[in-house]
Formats: C-alpha cells, structure tokens, sequence
C-alpha cells in the first residue's frame, strides 16, 4: 500500500475528485493549506498598501492505494490538476505499513 499526498491549486480540487474517483480511488482526505515553492508568493493591493503574500492557498490531498492503483491514480491527478503554469503542486508517495478500519477492525487492503 502507498500514500499519495497531493498539493494541488484549488480551483482544481473538483476535477481531481472526480479523476481519481474514475479510476476506483473511494475515498480521500482534503485539507487547506499554505505554502509557496518557486512562485515564492505575490504582492496584493489592499487600500492602496502593497504588501507581500508569502504563502499562497493549496489543497493537500492524501489518499491511501493499493500498490496497482499508485500509478493511474498520480496519472489521473496530473492530469486534472495540470495548468502549465507555475505552482501546480506536487506530488509525495510514500509506503504504507499498516491501515485498521476502526468500526470493524478490518486490517490493509481490506480496510481501503
């Protein structure tokens, strides 16, 4: 099993959702959050004051798959959260060792 963490834009999280649901990815954790890469954030006009915004709004999203899922799932995540421009996020994988379902104690692929 693998962990797939997404950082994606967030006007794209819908397409996402629905790419990774089309190749049989059930379930999905989504948090809010900040950073910057090489966009290294913008300046904004707020009442006529120019300030710098160091961290620019993402989506994480963290799913969990069994190990034939791992690649159509980041092919379908690079594919609806592709603009072509900077700051598209990134893509993390990394083993997983253990699930447990906490309502029926189902245990690893069974619990996904």
């Amino acid at each position: 099993m693998k962990k797939i963490e997404a950082i994606i834009k967030p006007f794209k999280l819908d397409e996402v959702r629905e790419a990774l649901s089309d190749v049989g990815v059930t379930g999905l954790t989504v948090t809010e959050v900040k950073g910057f890469g090489r966009q290294k954030g913008h300046t904004e006009l707020y009442r006529g004051a120019e300030y710098v915004v160091d961290f620019l709004p993402k989506i994480k999203i963290e799913i969990v798959v069994a190990e034939e899922t791992v690649e159509p799932a980041i092919e379908a995540i690079i594919k609806a959260a592709r603009t072509g421009k900077i700051g598209d996020g990134k893509i993390f994988v990394s083993p997983v060792e253990q699930v447990v379902r906490i309502r029926t104690g189902e245990a690893n692929e069974a619990a996904i």
